[in-house]
């Protein structure tokens, strides 16, 4: 059942936790300079926190992949946009004591 659009204004919507996202310019920089940056930006943020990585060196794809493979971020997207590279990786959780 549809709302009726004189409600729309009323409706309950439900709150999400802001999100935090950095963005990193990388444009330019070829292997392994984007994931040495990336990497150094990842270890300043709070876990959980989002980084959002342009780069332009194609290599970057394997790179970005192999790195959170190796380090337990998340890659949770990628996209490529007239030659821009655009990697989203997710901050892994501080291990156990």
């Amino acid at each position: 059942m549809a709302i009726p659009p004189r409600l729309l204004k009323h409706a309950v919507r439900p709150r999400l936790p802001p999100m935090s996202e950095t963005v990193l310019d990388l444009k330019g920089l070829n292997c392994p300079l984007p994931v040495l940056r990336a990497n150094r930006e990842l270890r300043r943020m709070k876990p959980g926190d989002r980084l959002r990585i342009l780069a332009t060196d194609r290599a970057a794809i394997a790179d970005f992949q192999a790195f959170c493979q190796e380090t337990g971020n998340s890659l949770v997207a990628w996209s490529e946009e007239s030659g821009v590279l655009s990697f989203v990786i997710r901050r892994r959780a501080e291990p156990a004591s």
